[in-house]
Order: C-alpha cells, then structure tokens, then sequence
C-alpha cells in the first residue's frame, strides 16, 4: 500500500477522503477527536504544495440534502485547528464544488458539502455509484484514502475514485491498519480484550474470531446481561437480546473448551429507571432486582477488570462498561480506562463510545498507545472481513 510519501503532490490537486463524522448538538460539535486525527495528513500534504480538497460524510441523510447534516461547522472547526481559512463548497460536485477547488492555492484547503447529500455515494448501484464517482475524481489529480472509520463500506469516495485517480494511504490508515496487524497477526501475549456497549449482535463477529486469538475477554455494557441470562441469571429490566441467548452459551462453551477465560461483572449498578436521578445502588450480577436495570458494572468488577489487565501486554478495549454519560454510572468505564494506562501494555482504544468517553472522563489520549477512529472498520477487521476502501487503496 502506498502512502503519500510515494507521491508527487505539489501544485496538484489532491483528494483527501478523511473520516470528519463527529457528534453535533445544535449545530455545535461536542466531539472534534476525528476531525483533530485528520489533521497530520491534510497538514503533510500542505506541507508538500498540494491543493488539499478534503471530503467526508456525515449522519445518514440517505442522498437528500438536509441542513441539520451540514459540514459546514466542520469546516470552521478544521479551519481553526489548520490556522488557516477553509474554503467551504455548498455542494458536492456542483458549481460551487468546483468554484471552491479552482480557487485553491498551493497549500490551501476546500472542504466538500457531505458526501451523503449524493444518493451515488453510497448506492448500491455500481452504474450510478460509479457516475458519482467520475465526477468527484474530476475534481482531484490524485486521491488519498485517510478515512478508516469508512473503508468497510463499498462506497463511492471510498472504493470507486481510487479506481479512477493515482492513489495513496494517509497517515491514518496507514497508523489504524498497522495497529490492527497487532492485534490480529503479531500479537505480544497475554492478549485480553475488553468489550462493552449496548449489543451482543454487534459483536457477534469480532467475539467469534477473537475466541481463537484472545487469551481472555472481557464483558461489561449493555451486552452483558445478555451474557448473565444466559448463565440462568436473573437481569431484571436490563437491556437483554432473547435471540441471542444461545448463541452466547455457545461462546462459553467454546472458550471454555479452548482456554480462553471469559470475565463477567460480579456486581452491577442497577437503577429504577434509565436517567442520572434514579434510585441506584450495588447489587450481586447474578442478582438484580426483577424491577430494576443495570446500567453500569459495579466497583468490584471495575477492580477484577483491572486486575485481569494488569499483566496483559497488549489489550483491545471497544465499548463503554455503562451509560457513562451519566455520572453515577461512569466509575466502570473510569476504571477499565485506568486498568489499561495501569498495565503497561499495548493499548488501542476502538470504537466512537470509547474513545468519547475517554475525552468526556478527562483522560489524557497520549496514555494510550492508539485511540482508534475506526469503529466499525476496525470490528469488521477483527473479525477477519475483507475491508472494500484498504483493497482499493492496495491496487
């Protein structure tokens, strides 16, 4: 795969896919982590004379134009952090799309209109994906790839313009998929990974693929009531996946009969209802109130998660342990977050909860040996999938 040292940027037009789909609250960004990623990438290639037009998606506004969908609060955030104007195009691959790129200077930087906006980007049609596709290589001379969190999809930015542009891996890319060889094909043992959010199904493959690689995996979020009804315990009115049930007892059969040591909470934070101001308390997991639901791992398990980590070398976390939004259910992740920077090990933080929470619990990122923007990238990674954007930019 090549990376942008291997090309001849200066005074030519370069399209970067960059990964800018960050949380909004009003218009307002509440999470500008992606977009501060993008940054060494777009930064080299001014560095280097290029003409930057960065393009990205964000939400889903299914090929519609929908305001609340803008970038344009992305433009002025990465203007800030560049220290430097943005040019901002009102569309994609419109006039002022073009209008924007023409008027770049060597090292200036366009920002497209969302990606999204377009129904080609990310049709499953390949006639009308690949229209979509001809006209926004038409805008670049050359295209880097630096968007991971997007290269599990076919899309159009992603998969079909590097087909039609001489193409390169940004530093992102190249860092993400460097990071995940380790955890996947180079791994130093012991190997623990730690997995939390709110459902089961939407790990079902990394846990499959993880069961014959991982030397231990730990459970906490939302998902691991699943795991503790599955065990004959009761969950209350915890958030719990019935069809999943079996498919969990078999997970913990296997790693059972592999060696692999599955860790559970032995306490819960369990509470009348979902909000920050409900009666909450510490229960037993495998004895939560039949009126209550489980929206945190309790202390015990926050030490025996930490504990379990503490001699591992390297250690894959993906997934909060609670609603840490809301403080009185925060102290689990808090404490799995401390277990990893307390290990001394390998520590890649995947997934956008995660890495948010350790934003939003006053972390220090560099703790971490790599914070992830990959999300589901890096889970369709892990579980062995092949990833359309990193076999387009391996062409």
């Amino acid at each position: 795969m090549r990376t942008i040292d291997d090309l001849d940027v200066a005074g030519r037009r370069v399209l970067v896919r960059s990964d800018l789909n960050v949380p909004l609250e009003d218009g307002r960004i509440t999470d500008d982590g992606r977009i501060r990623a993008s940054l060494p990438t777009i930064e080299a290639l001014r560095g280097k004379g290029a003409r930057v037009v960065v393009c990205a998606h964000l939400g889903r506004p299914k090929g519609e134009v929908k305001p609340e969908f803008s970038l344009a609060p992305v433009a002025a955030r990465l203007g800030e952090l560049l220290g430097t104007e943005v040019a901002f195009a009102g569309d994609v691959v419109g006039d002022s799309a073009r209008a924007a790129v023409d008027g770049l200077a060597d090292g200036g930087v366009a920002l497209l209109e969302n990606l999204r906006f377009e129904a080609g980007e990310t049709s499953k049609d390949d006639a009308e994906r690949g229209a979509f596709a001809d006209r926004l290589a038409a805008l670049a001379d050359l295209y880097v790839g630096d968007g991971f969190g997007a290269v599990h999809r076919k899309h159009a930015s992603v998969y079909d313009v590097p087909r039609r542009l001489p193409h390169a891996a940004g530093g992102l890319i190249a860092a993400e998929v460097g990071v995940l060889r380790r955890l996947t094909e180079d791994v130093e043992r012991p190997y623990a990974v730690v997995l939390g959010g709110s459902k089961v199904s939407d790990k079902l493959g990394v846990i499959d693929n993880l069961l014959g690689k991982a030397d231990r995996i730990l459970i906490g979020g939302g998902m691991v009531f699943t795991f503790l009804k599955a065990q004959g315990h009761e969950v209350g009115k915890s958030l719990l996946e019935e069809d999943q049930l079996d498919t969990v007892r078999a997970y913990l059969r296997r790693a059972e009969e592999s060696g692999v040591e599955f860790v559970l909470p032995v306490d819960i934070v369990a509470a009348t209802a979902f909000a920050a101001d409900a009666e909450h308390g510490v229960v037993a997991a495998d004895a939560i109130p039949a009126d209550r639901l489980g929206l945190d791992i309790g202390p015990e398990s926050g030490k025996l998660f930490a504990a379990r980590l503490a001699g591992a070398r390297t250690v894959f976390w993906n997934g909060p342990m609670g609603v840490f939004e809301m403080e009185p259910y925060a102290h689990g992740t808090r404490a799995v977050a401390q277990g990893l920077i307390d290990s001394g090990a390998f520590t890649v933080v995947g997934g956008g909860d995660s890495a948010a929470a350790v934003r939003r619990l006053g972390f220090d990122e560099g703790a971490f040996s790599h914070i992830s923007t990959g999300g589901g990238a890096s889970l369709e990674y892990l579980e062995g999938k092949s990833l359309p954007g990193l076999l387009a930019l391996e062409d």
